[in-house]
């Protein structure tokens, strides 16, 4: 078992309860399926109740049982509904999965304050309201792991996507803050940070802002240009949502777990690069080569 200042910090075993926000779609629902099919007694949150014949059909196919239960992390009330339905189903919470988000795309001009506000409260005060209605019963019990899935973005951010990161990286603080709060009660909290991966994120929940798509705009070209560019690392990355799915698992059993898994080897090279390279060198090679690759781009596009 880990330590915590001299408290034991138990591992997950079969039906123990496990919440899962943002479990409609890619990665939160086949972490859902994957848990469930290992013996956790799943409970995928969705927040559209329209979406809950999808997840049971796609558990069935799977032949994995789980529960599903709406929760809406912008919604204070059907986040505490949602809770108190699994303790009182289980009998206690060993586990959460913080998944559940938003996307916004859109450099920060182009961003309305509307979408900013939206972004926050479902990507961090969301994930904050869910993790305080979930610590009592942990606490109580002496047991329970706090999994929140932010990105590479949260640790490096990029262009076009400044706020969407800035949210991963309000994630991460809070995670690492609360790893050395929740310790002393035999609980932890774990970050996994998986790169760039193909889900329905980059289709229909791609979060484009309302301007960014605007001709009109000084950052247009530049945008489309940084948008394709994403697109063609999207179709290129052999990272899988069962990658994350595994990780998520590994993160909620293992005797000794660790602060941060990374899931994706581009996104461990770029995190390992950033490390150990001096910080000008990272930033002409990472920065500088994809500001000058989009820089090229937009000017052949504006120039035809």
């Amino acid at each position: 078992m880990t330590e915590t200042a001299g408290v034991a910090a138990p591992a997950g075993r079969a039906r123990d309860a496990v919440l899962i926000t943002g479990s409609s779609t890619g990665l939160g629902l086949e972490t859902a399926l994957h848990l469930a099919e290992r013996g956790f007694r799943v409970y995928a949150t969705i927040r559209d109740p329209d979406h809950r014949q999808v997840v049971l059909d796609a558990a069935a196919a799977r032949g994995a049982e789980l529960e599903v239960v709406h929760l809406d992390l912008t919604d204070r009330a059907s986040i505490e509904q949602a809770v108190a339905a699994v303790v009182d189903a289980s009998g206690g919470i060993y586990g959460l999965v913080n998944n559940g988000g938003i996307g916004l795309r859109g450099c920060l001009e182009d961003v309305t304050d509307d979408e900013v506000r939206r972004l926050f409260e479902t990507n961090v005060i969301g994930t904050v309201a869910v993790t305080r209605a979930v610590l009592p019963h942990m606490r109580a019990a002496g047991r329970g792991r706090i999994v929140t899935i932010t990105s590479v973005g949260g640790r490096i951010s990029a262009f076009g996507v400044g706020l969407y990161c800035a949210s991963k990286f309000a994630q991460e603080g809070l995670t690492e803050a609360l790893w050395q709060e929740v310790g002393h009660f035999g609980v932890k909290a774990i970050i996994v940070e998986p790169g760039i991966i193909k889900t329905e994120r980059w289709g229909m929940h791609r979060g484009e802002a309302a301007r960014a798509s605007d001709p009109a705009s000084a950052y247009y070209h530049l945008f489309r240009a940084s948008e394709a560019a994403a697109d063609r690392l999207v179709e290129r990355s052999k990272t899988r949502p069962a990658d994350v799915a595994a990780t998520v698992y590994k993160a909620l059993t293992a005797e000794n777990p660790k602060l941060r898994y990374v899931v994706g080897r581009p996104a461990a090279m770029v995190i390992k690069l950033r490390r150990y390279l001096p910080e000008r060198f990272f930033e002409r090679i990472y920065f500088g080569s994809f500001q000058s690759r989009i820089g090229r781009e937009a000017r052949a596009a504006e120039a035809s």
